[in-house]
């Protein structure tokens, strides 16, 4: 579904410096698989991820996608997907809301507003009536055991609760692959593990799930594919996973 070939990123920290996060990484990720990526802060594992999510493009190499519909391409054009890295931003929009789920480190949540609003946002931008969105967040809202949450402003929640709100937003436009930056970062182990059961059954509902995490608990999970180890921008180590 996902396949990158020698892809760097780069950026310009001065007038004739730059500092390169992504560091010529060819990776292949299939569909409805979880992949891990773990390291220490700053070895390149959320720039990964931005890059594979079409939030910032590469400096080099191309990011193929593989059976994705868009307005502009149908996936039964080519076996080979499209390359993102060299679309229109206008294009690059429409993939980030069509094809990616997001679930940030802090949740990004907005506050003031409630539960239910939170996780119809992503989806007004879309042109969808809003009565369909509404109904569609109520069903994720009950999948998730948060239906008595649902005119509460988030700030209201507990961390297991707005981590479940979070996911169902990410889910809101039902997007074929998951990305999670640190998303237990914030969560004790139980809830962590908690984490972990509800992305298992997305991955199992077949979502591509891609997490990057410094935490044991997701990335010895047995619910992984394959766990990548980034160290200086490079995938230093590979596991496949039975």
């Amino acid at each position: 579904m996902i396949a990158l070939n020698q892809v760097t990123k780069n950026f310009a920290i001065g007038p004739a410096t730059s500092f390169t996060a992504v560091d010529n990484v060819s990776l292949t990720i299939t569909r409805s698989s979880m992949t891990i990526l773990k390291g220490p802060s700053g070895s390149g594992k959320t720039t990964l991820l931005a890059l594979i999510g079409c939030m910032t493009r590469p400096s080099s190499g191309r990011i193929m996608l593989q059976g994705v519909e868009t307005s502009f391409f149908q996936a039964s054009e080519s076996a080979e997907g499209f390359d993102s890295s060299s679309l229109p931003e206008r294009f690059l929009t429409e993939i980030r809301r069509s094809t990616f789920g997001f679930i940030f480190q802090q949740f990004n949540l907005i506050k003031g507003i409630s539960a239910l609003q939170n996780i119809m946002l992503p989806a007004y931008p879309t042109g969808e009536q809003q009565p369909v969105v509404k109904q569609r967040a109520l069903g994720l809202m009950e999948q998730f055991d948060l239906l008595r949450h649902r005119n509460s402003p988030v700030e209201w929640l507990s961390g297991g609760e707005l981590q479940r709100v979070a996911i169902a937003r990410a889910l809101i436009n039902n997007p074929i692959a998951i990305i999670a930056d640190e998303p237990t970062a914030h969560l004790d182990s139980q809830l962590s593990q908690a984490f972990m059961e509800s992305i298992g059954q997305l991955k199992d509902s077949g979502k591509t799930v891609l997490i990057a995490s410094h935490d044991p608990i997701v990335y010895s999970s047995p619910l992984a594919d394959q766990v990548l180890e980034m160290r200086d921008g490079r995938i230093v180590r590979q596991e496949l996973l039975p």
